[in-house]
């Protein structure tokens, strides 16, 4: 490994946790129990819930590549976090009800109880429900931006990330995948570009949102956007790939979940399309492409090209 590299690891490594402990500044500001400006009340239970899961963990990349994208373009950083906050939010939600019984079924998530296990079924969707309609209070509101256009284009390209040409519309597909859904008959196992379409849905759509929303908070140009564009979906494969990988590698302590459950539930990943070598050179191509993708940036954007090999290398 060169110094080089080390080098640049160590800066990414510092950039994680340096925008981790802000967020999490922002994010136990945004879940506090007293209500915010025209709520009426908070129920302790249900904040409490959000609060589990939403804080203490994760690595929070979303946010981090919304704050290092818009830094390229000379964003305020408290503007920034507050789009990441939102990401994050949004993200939370997602992994509260994936956890579920009728989703993934987990009991553990980042190392502890999911938020089901720790309160109970209907508080864990109740709280998914809240924290997302947080992130699009979080986006909309002034304070992350003072023009209410660009504000209402960060609110649109959030919502196209996560709705049903999204995020929820690649997790039917994964179920489907399973075979969850046996009326419509026996499902056809998924090939290269169908995984690969369907993951771009669940995982990499709001991954590439956040690179896209720091840019937009930026006021990028077309060329620059199509770069981070294609940089965005490109990290947000490799990301998917190496998670799938971590499924068989790693193990439970590492990834603080359970591990080895795809393949016993039929999920549709490259491991089992292609096999873990070939999975492998597929996430490293993917790891390659974004960092390619970053041709037309110089040094402002090492961070952003280290996140890109992070995605493909990280062990958890």
């Amino acid at each position: 490994m060169s110094s080089a590299k080390t080098a640049s690891e160590e800066a990414l490594a510092a950039g994680l946790a340096e925008t981790a402990d802000a967020l999490e500044a922002l994010l136990t500001s945004l879940l506090r129990d007293e209500p915010a400006a025209g709520e009426i009340h908070r129920p302790a239970r249900l904040l409490a819930a959000m609060r589990h899961g939403a804080l203490g963990g994760g690595k929070r990349l979303r946010p981090f590549l919304v704050a290092e994208t818009a830094r390229i373009f000379g964003v305020d950083r408290a503007q920034a976090l507050r789009a990441g906050a939102a990401v994050e939010l949004a993200h939370c939600y997602s992994l509260v009800h994936d956890d579920l019984p009728a989703m993934d079924d987990d009991d553990i998530r980042r190392g502890r109880p999911t938020v089901h296990k720790a309160y109970d079924e209907a508080t864990a969707i109740l709280a998914g429900d809240s924290l997302l309609t947080l992130a699009f209070d979080v986006l909309s509101d002034p304070a992350t931006h003072r023009h209410g256009e660009t504000r209402a284009a960060l609110v649109l390209m959030l919502s196209r990330a996560l709705g049903a040409g999204g995020m929820v519309g690649g997790q039917m597909l994964d179920l489907a995948a399973e075979g969850r859904f046996p009326a419509e008959g026996a499902p056809a196992r998924l090939g290269e570009a169908a995984i690969l379409r369907l993951q771009a849905m669940k995982t990499g759509a709001l991954l590439a949102a956040s690179v896209a929303l720091g840019a937009r908070l930026g006021q990028a140009d077309a060329e620059s956007m199509t770069a981070l564009t294609d940089y965005g979906r490109a990290l947000g494969a490799a990301f998917q790939v190496a998670d799938d990988i971590l499924d068989i590698e790693a193990s439970p302590e590492q990834m603080g979940k359970a591990t080895a459950k795809d393949d016993a539930r039929g999920k549709a990943t490259l491991v089992a399309a292609l096999g873990l070598e070939a999975a492998k050179r597929e996430r490293d191509r993917f790891s390659e492409a974004a960092v390619a993708a970053l041709t037309e940036f110089g040094p402002e954007a090492a961070m952003l090209r280290a996140a890109a090999r992070f995605a493909a290398n990280r062990k958890s």
